[in-house]
């Protein structure tokens, strides 16, 4: 799906660094890696249905996870448990809706649809001006894809463009779910934990693939590309660029990927660009570009000295005066979940 990388809930804040050619390389390779994956995932959808593509999907990412992160749950309370399940939950409805989404309307519409969620979001969370603008452009690009349809140009499944609504609607549930993670479970455990849930939430509608994938293995062989191009290879490029690159940058770089959708529709699934549809994926970048942006030129006002009318000087604390906006950039809406 678009469906990696917020970010990991338990990633750090990075300050910003010099020679960051390699990371950005390692974030544009997580957009193609993502991308790819779920153009992967459409082929396979045929012989595993949606759900069921989805479902081992997170299942194969999540053994792979938990594998490497080892988390201690033995060690986790009541409210980390809670967190970690609502987290996952939101994670699961989030992929299996989009992959339903995917295999009724092109990869590159149901991305830029999908974003309307964080933006949204974003702009609810932020209530600035800039932000309730950049969901306007959104709107506008992604209506152009209704008035492709509406003229004959191209033909969208109405059920497919519904279920990438609300594939951008559990985004957005994803992106609390996954801060409040952040906040109760140290280091990466909540979000290896978090896959499994998903999964295993999936899992009745998703059984049917699940048993056919394992007594058929080059469809087994091929789920796993799924999970490494969708999930893992994604989450480890985004963590290790995370630590090198400033937040803004990477949020930047992240809006991309409904582009980047596009390129992989058209070049794995035959999946033409109309130029209404360019346009309309150029706009949904815009605004998640813009974003990105505001959000990260309010935290820089954040901290910036404030001068009281006695003529004295405050520092205005972050959170303050925005300590919600860096919760809903496109920065920490990416990851191994998506």
């Amino acid at each position: 799906m678009t469906s990696s990388a917020t970010t990991s809930p338990a990633l750090p804040r990075t300050a910003p660094s010099s020679g960051s050619g390699m990371p950005i390389a390692m974030i544009i390779g997580s957009c193609v890696s993502l991308q790819f994956g779920a153009a992967l995932a459409s082929q396979l959808f045929p012989a595993l249905g949606s759900w069921g593509v989805t479902t081992l999907r997170l299942g194969l990412a999540a053994v792979v996870l938990l594998l490497v992160v080892r988390p201690a749950v033995h060690r986790w309370d009541r409210v980390q448990w809670r967190s970690v399940i609502l987290f996952g939950l939101a994670l699961g409805a989030m992929n299996g809706s989009f992959y339903a989404a995917l295999s009724r309307i092109p990869l590159g519409t149901a991305v830029a649809i999908e974003f309307l969620g964080p933006l949204v979001l974003s702009a609810v969370l932020s209530r600035r001006a800039a932000d309730l603008a950049c969901v306007a452009v959104a709107l506008a690009g992604v209506s152009l894809f209704g008035v492709e349809s509406l003229a004959g140009i191209t033909s969208l499944d109405p059920l497919g463009v519904v279920l990438a609504l609300v594939a951008g609607l559990f985004w957005a549930c994803y992106v609390l779910t996954s801060a409040r993670v952040g906040e109760t479970v140290p280091g990466h455990g909540g979000l290896a934990v978090a896959v499994g849930v998903g999964a295993l939430a999936l899992l009745p509608v998703g059984a049917g693939g699940v048993a056919r994938a394992v007594v058929e293995p080059h469809l087994l062989l091929l789920a796993i590309g799924c999970a490494l191009l969708a999930s893992v290879i994604p989450y480890a490029l985004e963590l290790s660029a995370l630590r090198r690159l400033p937040r803004h940058v990477f949020g930047i770089l992240l809006s991309l990927e409904p582009a980047i959708a596009a390129v992989a529709g058209l070049l794995l699934l035959g999946q033409p660009m109309t130029v209404l549809g360019v346009i309309a994926i150029a706009l949904v970048v815009a605004a998640s570009v813009g974003t990105t942006l505001t959000a990260r030129a309010a935290a820089r006002r954040a901290v910036l000295p404030q001068r009281e009318p006695t003529g004295e000087i405050a520092i205005i604390p972050p959170e303050l005066l925005g300590a919600d906006d860096e919760l809903v950039t496109t920065a920490d809406v990416q990851g191994a979940g998506r």
